[in-house]
């Protein structure tokens, strides 16, 4: 049987806490047990459609009420669900129409449960011959009892960041879901009675899916959700949820904090209380010291405890956490000296960096592994290195998935020792902490050095008129020249030519300052012109591609 949903239903049974929605305009509260008794009927409504155990389902539906339902429905019925890619106001519908039927047939979907604010989609559904099962339908559905499960049945085939025309999915089953859960809740040091989770983060997304709804729905946590829109539209409206409801965990990449830093310093005086938070985490994207100190800075007036701010890594392919520092720790920084790390990967430590002669660099740790989790670094060959040296992060362990389906078929994600190849470049320190540098696929090798994207995109945002969030360092194919490296952001002022002058100026003295190269070349784009993942992430083989 599975012990991810027995849990999820005994939950439902018992807990008093519940998932509140609707915010800022038309706040809901409702139970875990309201909430799967609306599950039931959709059930019903599924089996009505002839969904049933083994199945596969997409769901396109924007908001967190109508999504915890459907798809605890959709494992009451023994299926597995895949968040479909969502169309957002510049999307072609019909390049999306094509890229979601190539999805659908890769995961050999039998329907699409489809809900607000989607509806427009259902005719190009249908069309192609798609199954479409509306959320309205299923709630007009008989109630029904669970059909049994097991712990290596698929709940989750979670749709990897990266291109939408040649997608792959991660298979999570039960069994992963109920380790990963307790490896989380276990770390945190959750309090079911009195912490309360915030989150405005897709649903599509890993950390979305299972950090803030699958994983409160199996315990019965208290979670307030928002969607994405409501946070862009207004980003301080998250630290008001915070403050309303006393929010204690929450969760964000680097450029939200960013964006809140900024929000909080324009802030009235006394408006908010953040003083209830004790995890603010920081992952999904490269974490920024400097973000995560502004923001410190920011929400000091507000009571906001430096100590909650928590760098952590996760990722879909260990069903969502990897590591997370122990409460109360905040940010503990790694200083290293710079040329060694590029030029010999060593991590060498710098503690006094004030008289250092060299560059240093600032890493952020993301904890130590959580249980049930092994890990290692690696060299080329596959042989593991020790403490401080960088190779690529290998994980193993029961909430690790088996592997990826595409559309060629399955993919295997481990080797027969069932160690996961992660693609990040990192490293261990002596106490057991992770640092990522970046990915291995976008380290920039010049005159010897390995320069990581990272570092540079950290310079280019502290320029002035850069849009948080929105610099892309990508590396530049050698040819017959040495290899290289351009630089592309956004900003606002993009249709001012002397500020846009200014910007490209400042980058290149900003980068130059941080890693002593300068780029090839600096391009300042408008708001929403970098390529980007379903996610938000920004595609650097994508802007590549558009600068090369």
């Amino acid at each position: 049987m599975s012990r991810f949903t027995d849990e999820m239903y005994a939950t439902a049974r018992v807990s008093q806490r519940g998932l509140v929605t609707g915010e800022p305009d038309a706040p809901l509260r409702q139970t875990w047990a309201e909430i799967h008794d609306i599950a039931r009927r959709m059930a019903g409504g599924l089996a009505a459609a002839g969904i049933g155990p083994g199945d596969a389902v997409g769901v396109l539906a924007g908001m967190p009420v109508d999504i915890a339902p459907a798809c605890q429905a959709a494992w009451m019925r023994g299926a597995s669900l895949t968040m479909l890619h969502q169309p957002t106001p510049r999307t072609d519908l019909e390049v999306w129409a094509h890229d979601t039927e190539t999805v659908l047939g890769m995961i050999e979907a039998r329907a699409v449960i489809l809900g607000a604010p989607f509806e427009i989609a259902e005719p190009l559904l249908r069309e192609r011959g798609i199954t479409v099962v509306t959320l309205d339908s299923m709630r007009t559905g008989d109630p029904i009892d669970p059909m049994p499960t097991g712990e290596d049945d698929i709940a989750l085939q979670q749709l990897t960041s990266g291109s939408t025309g040649s997608p792959k999915a991660v298979r999570i089953t039960h069994g992963n879901f109920f380790v990963n859960a307790y490896a989380m809740f276990d770390r945190v040091k959750f309090q079911l009675d009195d912490d309360v989770m915030i989150s405005w983060l897709p649903l599509f997304h890993d950390m979305g899916m299972v950090g803030f709804l699958s994983v409160p729905m199996q315990f019965g946590a208290e979670v307030v959700c928002v969607t994405p829109l409501d946070f862009l539209a207004r980003p301080i409206l998250w630290a008001e949820l915070i403050s309303k409801y006393r929010g204690t965990v929450t969760a964000a990449p680097n450029f939200a904090y960013s964006l809140l830093a900024r929000r909080l310093r324009n802030a009235d005086e006394g408006s908010l209380d953040l003083s209830s938070v004790r995890y603010m985490w920081n992952g999904a994207e490269p974490v920024d010291a400097d973000t995560m100190e502004a923001l410190a800075a920011a929400g000091q007036r507000f009571g906001l405890n430096p100590a909650a701010l928590t760098p952590v890594y996760g990722m879909a392919e260990t069903t969502l956490a990897v590591s997370i520092p122990d409460p109360g720790l905040g940010q503990i920084l790694d200083v290293v000296d710079a040329d060694l790390l590029e030029a010999l990967g060593k991590a060498v430590p710098v503690r006094d960096s004030e008289h250092h002669h060299g560059g240093v660099r600032r890493l952020p740790t993301l904890g130590y592994l959580v249980d049930n989790l092994e890990g290692r670094v690696v060299d080329a060959e596959r042989q593991p290195l020790p403490a401080r040296s960088v190779g690529v992060i290998e994980l193993r362990g029961p909430a690790v998935t088996s592997g990826y389906v595409t559309v060629e078929g399955f993919r295997p994600a481990q080797d027969a020792e069932g160690w996961l190849d992660t693609g990040d470049v990192g490293y261990f320190t002596e106490e057991g902490y992770i640092v990522v540098c970046g990915r291995i696929k976008d380290v920039i090798i010049m005159a010897g050095r390995n320069i990581y994207p990272t570092d540079i995109e950290r310079a280019a945002l502290r320029v002035k008129g850069v849009r948080p969030g929105n610099a892309v360092a990508v590396r530049l194919d050698a040819g017959q020249k040495r290899e290289s490296f351009a630089v592309v952001v956004e900003s606002n002022d993009h249709q001012d030519p002397a500020e846009v002058h200014r910007i490209e100026h400042d980058i290149v003295h900003a980068v130059f300052t941080e890693v002593g190269v300068r780029p090839r070349s600096v391009t300042v784009l408008g708001p929403g012109a970098l390529p980007k993942t379903s996610s938000g992430k920004l595609r650097r083989s994508a802007t590549a591609t558009s600068v090369s």
